[in-house]
């Protein structure tokens, strides 16, 4: 895995234009329900309004579970499926604000999206969006040939606390038999829960994302748990065995705490066997996939992910990798 450069470049300039003008740092500070109205209400542009979208619900651990499918404009008569979970810490986001991110996978991997609406902390602390996450992938594998999509071909995805939930679920499929998980695609993911990392000390006070609004989700998702040990299920990065797993994109940012976070785990994976590929989007802030189609920078550390999953999710059985 590349070393990081702690002195690496300045945030990309257009996009600290953008956070000038659209300032934006998700923070507990102001409570639950202020941070999550602040995401809601963040300008979005808006993607591929073309595409077939509908709205379900599905039996879940808690409830009936809200998802959203979303089906490419492909000639292929049944494409791959892609299971996608929000970002947000844990304690924000929907199946809205990550409307236009799920479109963008759905058209970038010519793949049908499943996006899910998990219980959120502190509401319902860990392991609730586990549980509604593995139910709903659970569901995607049995109803694959109902929503038009190949089962077999499936992937998992997700940023943030979302691509932490896909490298807890692929850890699941493997120890549970199945369902068979071909990918898995991590936008800055945490996965270690370890802040003693270097890059939580040089991006203490980073854009969007900073350490202190990193300690305030967590303790809303870990409840009553115990952080300087916690389960696998918070932390996959902490996993014994990390073999036989699906094949891994992690994508990192260089100005956001949980940028070591995602290439140690890189580094973790290869060593156990694990195909994997890890990019550093160096001149990048936390969420920059959001900032897809605004920002080039962003556009291209964007579809460079969403390439490789095109890739694993088109390729023939027994060549998946990165």
């Amino acid at each position: 895995m590349p070393a990081v450069d702690a002195s690496g470049p300045a945030i990309d300039p257009i996009l600290q234009k953008v956070l000038d003008a659209v300032p934006f740092r998700l923070s507990a500070d102001d409570g639950v329900e202020a941070a999550r109205k602040q995401l809601r209400d963040l300008p979005r542009r808006a993607f591929h309004p073309e595409l077939r979208v509908e709205d379900r619900a599905i039996d879940g651990p808690g409830g009936p579970l809200n998802i959203r499918i979303y089906w490419p404009p492909t000639d292929h008569a049944t494409p791959p499926v892609l299971v996608f979970f929000h970002g947000g810490g844990f304690v924000v986001g929907d199946l809205d604000t990550h409307d236009g991110t799920c479109r963008q996978h759905a058209v970038g991997a010519d793949c049908v999206v499943v996006s899910v609406e998990y219980r959120l902390a502190p509401e319902h602390p860990y392991p609730a969006a586990i549980d509604d996450a593995w139910a709903a992938t659970q569901w995607v594998a049995e109803h694959g040939s109902e929503i038009g999509a190949d089962a077999s071909r499936l992937a998992v995805a997700g940023d943030s606390a979302g691509g932490t939930i896909s490298a807890v679920i692929a850890q699941r499929s493997r120890d549970n038999g199945g369902p068979p998980i071909r990918f898995q695609l991590l936008w800055y993911p945490a996965t270690l829960w370890d802040s003693s990392l270097p890059s939580f000390t040089e991006n203490a006070d980073a854009q969007v994302l900073d350490r202190a609004a990193v300690a305030a989700f967590t303790k809303f998702y870990a409840g009553e748990i115990d952080l300087s040990d916690p389960p696998t299920g918070m932390a996959p990065g902490r996993a014994e065995n990390l073999s036989g797993l699906p094949a891994a994109y992690i994508a990192v940012a260089g100005h956001d705490p949980l940028r070591d976070d995602g290439i140690r785990y890189g580094e973790l994976l290869a060593a156990a066997g694990s195909p994997v590929e890890v990019h550093n989007a160096e001149t990048l802030v936390h969420g920059y996939v959001g900032y897809a189609g605004v920002v080039p920078a962003a556009t291209e550390a964007t579809d460079r992910g969403l390439a490789a999953l095109h890739a694993a999710l088109h390729q023939p059985v027994g060549r998946v990798g990165p």
